[in-house]
């Protein structure tokens, strides 16, 4: 087992990684009351809740919801679903929720424990690869919206996260697809040493070799650690995790929570990230092919649906959290290794990204 931290001061929590963690009860420690609730999916429920269930001594009074599985149920009608069991089961301010499942339960319960009594405790214990490298950290906790992803929510940090590398063992391999486009994520933004042992590994990557698998997510969850202890609200450094992100929202708000995947919807908004930052000159066609094909080889789509139009594209764009005053801002890559935050650049190239469909990448 491997343990990180997350520095925030008095609400600083450890990150666990290793296999079979979800038997070890690493989370009793954690619960602060006498109550917990564990928030799970129908997928879920089955293969990992009487296993965890079976770690916590029985002197806790504890609860279930099990919630429909997918995107298109991350709303605000199962968040009062969650409120109405915790009602129901007289839960207090020292009650703690449990995050079972992947990155739309996680993002529920910690946007339900934001919010009920104002504030309470939760704890992270992701399944999904996404999730383990991305949604589990750093506390934020939300919902979708018909016209936005994600735009109601709650900064909310979790007392610890437990991530049993084991679960990836029952994963659809879209999901691991899914998970790796936030891998692949870490080191384009941040550290070029990472994404040449993706290069290298991607293979024994996507066979789930437990040993690399562990190693990737422990550098992703480093790097997640490292960027919020520096920005916990996203006011600077933080939004560099957004990198493909504010096109993948607007492919999965087009076509329909669910359709794509969150994962896919970043690999192809990736691949238009690339290709603008090529056409500003940041990056080389070279690196724009190198990113491609790393992408392919986590089997991710690098295009985007050719259903949405370009001016569709704005629209949805321009329903995003990093927009200011108006303002479209873009993570956008300087270099492999470095990314920007930026709203200086040339419309006109927006443009034509959004117009190039399956020529992507291919302007350099």
């Amino acid at each position: 087992m491997q343990k990180l931290k997350v520095e925030l001061g008095d609400r600083s929590y450890p990150i666990y990684i290793g296999q079979g963690l979800l038997d070890k009860g690493l989370l009793v420690p954690y619960i602060k009351g006498s109550q917990l609730l564990i928030v799970t999916n129908e997928t879920i429920e089955p293969l990992y809740l009487e296993r965890l269930k079976a770690t916590i001594p029985s002197h806790f009074k504890v609860g279930t919801v099990v919630l429909p599985d997918g995107e298109r149920y991350k709303d605000l009608n199962q968040i009062n679903t969650i409120f109405d069991s915790l009602l129901d089961g007289q839960h207090n301010r020292t009650t703690t929720l449990v995050a079972l499942g992947g990155g739309v339960i996680g993002d529920m319960t910690g946007f339900a424990a934001a919010c009920y009594q104002r504030g309470v405790n939760f704890i992270q214990i992701p399944t999904t690869l996404l999730s383990q490298v991305d949604s589990s950290v750093g506390g934020k906790t939300g919902v979708n919206h018909p016209k936005g992803k994600n735009m109601i929510g709650a900064f909310h940090q979790p007392q610890c996260v437990i991530i049993d590398t084991d679960v990836l063992g029952t994963l659809p391999e879209k999901e691991l697809s899914a998970g790796m486009a936030e891998v692949i994520k870490y080191g384009l933004i941040y550290d070029e040493a990472f994404l040449c042992f993706l290069e290298d590994h991607i293979d024994g990557l996507m066979g789930l070799q437990p040993e690399l698998l562990e190693q990737a997510i422990y550098r992703s969850c480093a790097i997640k650690a490292e960027v919020v202890a520096q920005d916990e609200k996203e006011a600077g450094i933080r939004a560099w995790l957004n990198l493909g992100h504010t096109f993948g929202h607007a492919i999965e708000t087009s076509e329909g929570y669910g359709a794509w995947l969150h994962g896919e919807a970043v690999g192809a908004g990736t691949m238009m990230a690339a290709d603008l930052s090529c056409r500003l000159g940041w990056i080389s066609g070279k690196d724009v092919q190198r990113i491609k094909s790393i992408l392919e080889a986590a089997n991710l789509p690098v295009y985007p649906p050719e259903t949405i139009s370009s001016d569709q594209f704005i629209e949805l764009m321009s329903v995003d959290k990093k927009v200011i005053d108006g303002n479209i801002r873009l993570v956008l890559l300087e270099k492999i290794g470095m990314a920007t935050v930026t709203s200086d650049f040339d419309a006109a190239l927006l443009k034509e990204t959004l117009k190039a469909g399956k020529s992507l990448g291919q302007c350099c």
